[in-house]
């Protein structure tokens, strides 16, 4: 069974923002979209290891802001001509509070 760990308030990340959840294996992008759905990806872009946090978030997607690569954040997948995947982690919203499943830290390398 799954453990997460509450780790903000919803209102906390910006709608289309992001915020880091730094741990001692590396750094995770909490995601929040127009609509309120929350995603959960490694902050550092494959391609040139831009921080995914400081990305353009549009509908389910975010943009790299080094060189504009663009990631499914359900998937982790690079879309359009490019190729490359984040780790995704599930994240899920309860009662105003965005919790971070805490088994991501069991397979992370350090960043």
């Amino acid at each position: 069974m799954s453990r997460f760990i509450d780790i903000a308030a919803l209102d906390d990340i910006p709608r289309q923002g992001a915020r880091v959840v730094r741990t001692p294996l590396g750094c995770v992008a909490v995601f929040r979209t127009a609509d309120d759905q929350v995603f959960a990806l490694d902050d550092r872009c494959p391609h040139k290891g831009g921080p995914l946090s400081e990305g353009i978030v549009h509908g389910a997607q975010v943009t790299c802001p080094l060189h504009g690569w663009v990631f499914d954040m359900a998937t982790g997948s690079a879309q359009g001509a490019d190729e490359g995947r984040v780790a995704t982690y599930a994240v899920r919203c309860e009662n105003g509070r965005v919790l971070l499943d805490a088994a991501f830290l069991s397979g992370r390398r350090a960043a």
